[in-house]
């Protein structure tokens, strides 16, 4: 009996292709697709070439199937109801995300915004601040 392998996508033992050394997926036909999805995944992270080619190939094809969606959603009511559902919870959390961080902007904002000088206008001690040790006085432009 041949050796025996764990398919990294559907997790089933399957018979490896004597042919293929680092087999790691099965042959059904939803794990060949993760395991293309993957290597596609990878290759426009790393190849910059690659994921521009991608792009213009995408906006090629819209602009020649431009009411595509369109089609698509009145053919499938049923893909816009739970879109719909969907793309409340997304909000709904991008929403709570968003409330925490301005909060936590907000209590650790100590200087108002607007024009400050480091010195006084018209000092020439610019260069010299480091050199000479001063303290930086902030002064708010009136």
């Amino acid at each position: 009996m041949e050796p025996q392998r764990r398919c990294a996508h559907c997790k089933r033992l399957f018979v490896p292709n004597p042919r293929v050394k680092e087999q790691g997926y099965c042959r059904r036909k939803g794990c060949q697709r993760a395991r293309r999805r993957l290597w596609q995944r990878r290759k426009m992270a790393q190849d910059r070439d690659y994921k521009a080619n991608q792009r213009r190939s995408e906006q090629q094809w819209h602009t020649e199937h431009p009411d595509y969606w369109r089609h698509y959603r009145k053919a499938h009511p049923e893909y816009c109801k739970r879109n719909r559902l969907e793309q409340r919870k997304r909000d709904a959390k991008r929403r709570e995300r968003n409330l925490a961080t301005m909060d936590a902007l907000e209590a650790n904002k100590q200087i108002k915004t607007g024009t400050y000088y480091l010195v006084p206008p018209g000092s020439n001690h610019l260069a010299k601040m480091d050199a000479l040790g001063q303290k930086v006085v902030i002064i708010p432009r009136v």
